[in-house]
């Protein structure tokens, strides 16, 4: 009897030092340790700086087919196949520097996606298409001109944000889409809340059907490239697509997937997906699960090649890093340089922060139009 009691209490003891031990382990556990390790064990198949393939546009093929089906754009294509997006007409008005109109292009039966045309006057003739995807924004008509508020006006004046109005005064028709789960896109609750975005509500749904916020915001991008292609005087060689932010990740993915883009631009979003929405608080639309399987964000961007690439880029940009945007770039530039048209990629640096920055970016579209 003695001898049980004895054994039981030295069990108890053991088991209270293994907890006492695990407590103090627990102390020492460290988020940013283990991260990079499993980050430095991902697979990255088409890491292009690791593999160096042989062919670029064989790397690109297979790349390409993967990156779709993770973004759940293969589903959309095989649920939708050739559809044809409709449109409705809501209202027009003549600016000092074109033509406004506000439309509702169904990009899917069940999608009907507010968007703002900008025409040049007196349009004549065939002309280059701009598409502007915004990011989190709560006014989706900013990029064309439309201020709610004191507030929008200082976004425009500080940080040039009125994209389509820069395009059209350069003489090209715009598109100015309302993002996927924006505007009147959003979840009713979102909407009775008046709350900035149904980001995170979209996610989650897509992620139960094999979708994503940046497969649906692409899909958006390549459907009203058919619209425009059937309906405006828009030269089919010449398609720009250009957003800051969140509109600068749907302009990369959109520049990989869609080979009808012919310069790709993002503004402050380019960067290594690792030392940004890796380390810094960001919307889940941001995020695709298992990207790091397949590859970095600027092996995402090489998939633009031959077709041009510009980030954007602000050196005080304080959630997509300047010195991981570097990085970035000079793995997409080796891309191009493997593929024979350095030329088609270049990067500019504004000097502040997380914004829009025109002085390069129409420079660069007018050098490299076709």
């Amino acid at each position: 009897m003695q001898t049980r009691l004895f054994l039981a209490a030295a069990a108890l003891w053991v088991c209270t030092v293994s907890l006492a031990q695990q407590s103090e382990s627990a102390k020492e556990f460290n988020w940013g340790n283990r991260f990079e390790r499993l980050y430095e064990g991902a697979s990255m198949r088409y890491h292009f700086a690791s593999v160096q393939p042989r062919s670029v546009a064989k790397w690109q093929r297979k790349f390409r087919t993967e990156l779709k089906n993770l973004l759940g754009l293969s589903l959309i294509e095989k649920e939708l196949g050739d559809y044809k997006p409709s449109a409705q007409f809501v209202d027009r008005e003549e600016l000092d520097f074109g033509i406004r109109e506000r439309w509702i292009i169904w990009t899917e039966p069940d999608v009907p996606l507010p968007c703002v045309i900008l025409k040049p006057k007196n349009l004549s003739g065939q002309v280059p298409l701009v598409i502007t995807p915004h990011g989190h924004s709560r006014n989706t008509e900013l990029y064309a001109g439309v201020y709610l508020s004191a507030g929008d006006t200082a976004l425009v004046r500080d940080g040039e944000r009125d994209i389509a109005v820069q395009a059209v005064k350069e003489g090209y028709l715009a598109i100015a889409p309302t993002a996927r789960g924006f505007g009147m896109t959003r979840h009713p609750n979102d909407l009775a809340q008046n709350a900035n975005s149904s980001c995170r509500t979209l996610l989650m749904n897509d992620l139960l059907v094999g979708r994503t916020p940046i497969g649906d915001r692409c899909w958006d991008i390549m459907k009203l490239i058919d619209y425009a292609l059937e309906n405006l005087p828009v030269d089919g060689k010449n398609i720009i697509v250009t957003g800051q932010s969140g509109g600068g990740t749907a302009t990369v993915f959109a520049g990989a997937v869609e080979p009808r883009i012919s310069i790709s631009a993002p503004a402050c979003a380019f960067c290594t997906m690792r030392g940004s929405i890796g380390h810094i608080i960001h919307c889940e639309c941001n995020y695709l699960p298992g990207i790091f399987e397949l590859g970095e964000m600027s092996d995402v961007a090489g998939l633009t090649a031959p077709r041009c690439f510009y980030p954007i880029c602000g050196v005080k940009d304080d959630i997509f890093p300047i010195g991981e945007a570097r990085k970035a770039f000079a793995e997409v530039k080796e891309i191009y340089r493997k593929a024979g048209v350095e030329d088609n990629c270049e990067m500019y640096e504004g000097q502040g922060g997380h914004r829009y920055y025109k002085a390069g970016i129409w420079n660069f579209v007018r050098n490299h139009l076709k």
